[in-house]
């Protein structure tokens, strides 16, 4: 600035400097030094006049000639300054501009950030519902009011993004302010459900659960329904993966064994969810553990947590379309949601329980029901929630069937017949006498992490379109595992996790029994190993009985160790097969393995004759999944040595049916979300 300001007084003292004629100017200059040397001349000798005045004439043509050089400098500095002057005008003006569309392109771009650090348009309107909850609970605002706030926000949820894109920086003063300002729209048609589980990927995962809540949510929210999900407050959550966690400023107090305790409530959002934690005080211990499960108080804990959920439930005047609970864990509040809480605000509500399997239920003494303000009384009774073998105590499973408004039993393969029969664990009294309120519905997977179009992990993408890829995929395959590389070799992936009980012997007899022709590569959770004809290749980690038996068999073999973190091992493995099987992994992997199986072009065979009983059932039973059906009537009753046979005998046959089932949808979009849509619009109708 010192600079600029120099160098326009410089430009303004120039432009005053007056532009005479440089002869005239002479003149003047000429005439004055003449009166300078008349007046020298008159004290001087009159003999050195003329010398003098030779002297003086060259003299004046020197200064002469000097002044006209330096004249004509300073006119062209003065000419240049001038223009370098337009020029920094001209570039200033272009600076001021650009400064301006700067500072428009900023504040356009930490509009969006703003946006995009709460994920998407869609993770702002659910942080907004979050905070007219935390508005309810520190007593700004009533439950009427919330109600109409969240039909205004789900009413207009993208113009949403527009108008409250700061709300991070805002109190809840200066948001209730805009709020109440903000146009009151309709409400759209999809249903509101608040999930209340143990478990949600990638915050807490333990088994299926967790995957499951994340995915049928995602699938839910892409078609339009609100998807809300509480969880206890772990210590051992991943948080990294969580945006705008914030805890809210006032204490949730819920009643437990007699009193009431406070709690501390977290909210944020995870993949556009909106998640709320409830960390309790009193009973800190109850989820300060390394572990999620396995504890002797597991009872106490999670009847706490789901009496905790309700509280905050009602206390911030939501009112869901759904409250949607799972396994034993949560079951619980099915009676207290009919027993308490329906009459506070939440007539309008429905229950409904999701079951991953009915071995695990909860068997407690009937006066621990008192805790949570249950009577014990009323509900220790044969149509409530006794035990059908042990009638002195009370069946935690049990109570969430009996008092949720539907059921949905999470099963890719067998019918709801099949598994009242076969798989109902002393429940199938209860189920039977419940069983028009049961549905099946098969789990899914992520499609935007399981595609081999997309596959990060794949040495060539590749799809139903275009299956070229594939085979480049089985060379890699081989080459990896040590495998001779022929392209006329079916080879054949086994994925399984229940190494402990292996039969090995069994395994060993079903791959001498298979064509010479054909590799089976077999992945274990902690044992992984495969075969090349009479050839196996192992690496193992923990069971000594195993690993004897192991040696023994690789008197023929080489040792190759599969190095891979588990979902790339996976893929990795179903890129390059034919068919594959999951035989002897854990039941609900088995479920997801089989879906992914088919998405890279391999068929789920059977490798031993007891995964091939479901298929036989399946033909004349009705109430199955449509991925069971599918499997059925596309690959029949097909063992692994006929399925080789198929894939030697009738190339184009078998891929026709690769192609038609990689066509299909089997992700947690499709008939997962499909099955629990029809659930809770039944549900409305009760």
């Amino acid at each position: 600035m010192k600079m600029e300001s120099v160098i326009n007084s410089t430009i303004l003292s120039l432009a005053c400097f007056p532009k005479s004629n440089p002869s005239i100017h002479h003149q003047k200059t000429v005439k004055a030094r003449r009166t300078v040397c008349c007046s020298l001349s008159s004290s001087s000798s009159s003999k050195n006049s003329n010398s003098e005045g030779d002297a003086n004439g060259l003299l004046k043509e020197e200064e002469e000639e000097k002044y006209n050089d330096i004249w004509l400098l300073f006119k062209e500095a003065q000419q240049n300054i001038l223009y370098l002057n337009k020029l920094r005008l001209v570039a200033v003006e272009e600076l001021n501009k650009a400064n301006r569309e700067k500072q428009l392109l900023l504040d356009k771009i930490q509009q969006l950030e703003a946006v995009n650090k709460l994920g998407n348009e869609q993770s702002l309107w659910r942080e907004l519902l979050l905070r007219i909850d935390s508005m309810v609970l520190t007593g700004l605002i009533d439950s009427a009011e919330a109600s109409g706030m969240r039909k205004a926000v789900m009413g207009n949820k993208f113009s949403v993004a527009l108008v409250f894109f700061d709300i991070r920086q805002k109190t809840d003063a200066e948001l209730l302010a805009q709020l109440r300002h903000f146009s009151v729209g309709s409400r759209k048609n999809g249903f509101h459900i608040i999930q209340i589980c143990t478990e949600m990927e990638p915050l807490v995962s333990v088994g299926s659960l967790s995957s499951y809540v994340t995915g049928l949510s995602k699938a839910l929210q892409k078609k339009g329904h609100i998807v809300e999900v509480i969880l206890p407050k772990y210590a051992c959550l991943d948080l990294t993966e969580m945006q705008g966690l914030r805890e809210i400023e006032a204490e949730l107090y819920s009643y437990f064994n007699g009193q009431l305790h406070g709690n501390r409530i977290w909210t944020g959002i995870v993949h556009g969810i909106g998640v709320t934690l409830i960390q309790p005080l009193y009973y800190s211990s109850f989820f300060d553990r390394e572990r999620v499960y396995g504890y002797s108080d597991d009872f106490e804990r999670f009847t706490y947590f789901s009496r905790a959920s309700l509280d905050y439930i009602a206390k911030s005047g939501k009112q869901p379309d759904v409250l949607h609970i799972h396994n034993w864990e949560t079951a619980i509040v099915g009676p207290l949601f009919w027993d308490i809480f329906v009459k506070q605000g939440l007539g309008g509500t429905r229950v409904l329980l999701t079951c991953h399997g009915f071995d695990s239920q909860c068997l407690e003494q009937p006066d621990k029901l008192a805790l949570c303000g249950l009577d014990p009384a009323r509900l220790h009774r044969p149509d409530r929630l006794q035990d059908h073998t042990m009638t002195h105590l009370v069946n935690i499973l049990k109570g969430g069937l009996v008092y949720s408004n539907k059921v949905v039993m999470v099963q890719s393969i067998y019918s709801k017949e099949r598994i009242i029969n076969s798989f109902s664990h002393g429940l199938e009294p209860t189920l039977a006498i419940h069983k028009d309120k049961l549905l099946v519905s098969p789990c899914g997977f992520d499609n935007s992490t399981w595609d081999p179009s997309k596959d990060k992990f794949l040495p060539k993408n590749y799809s139903a379109d275009d299956l070229k890829g594939k085979s480049i995929c089985k060379v890699a395959l081989q080459q990896q595992l040590g495998l001779s590389k022929n392209s006329s070799t079916v080879l054949v992936g086994c994925i399984s996790t229940e190494s402990l009980d292996f039969d090995l012997n069994n395994q060993k007899a079903v791959w001498n029994a298979t064509p010479k022709s054909v590799q089976v590569c077999t992945c274990f959770w902690d044992l992984y190993f495969f075969e090349e004809n009479t050839g196996l290749s192992a690496e193992y980690r923990r069971n000594s009985l195993l690993a004897g038996e192991m040696r023994v068999l690789k008197k023929v073999t080489r040792t190759v160790i599969l190095n891979f973190p588990w979902q790339p091992h996976e893929s990795f493995i179903f890129m390059g097969s034919k068919a594959t099987s999951a035989d002897g992994a854990l039941e609900y992997l088995k479920k997801e393995l089989k879906l992914k199986a088919l998405k890279y072009g391999a068929a789920p065979v059977a490798v031993t004759s007891n995964e091939n009983k479901f298929r036989h059932f399946v033909d004349r039973e009705q109430e199955t999944t449509r991925f069971s059906r599918f499997i059925s009537s596309t690959f029949g009753y097909l063992s692994l040595s006929q399925a080789v046979d198929e894939i030697k005998n009738s190339p184009s046959k078998w891929k026709q049916k690769m192609v038609d089932a990689m066509a299909k949808d089997f992700s947690w979009n499709a008939e997962c979300c499909d099955v629990h849509v029809s659930a809770y619009t039944a549900l409305k109708s009760l």
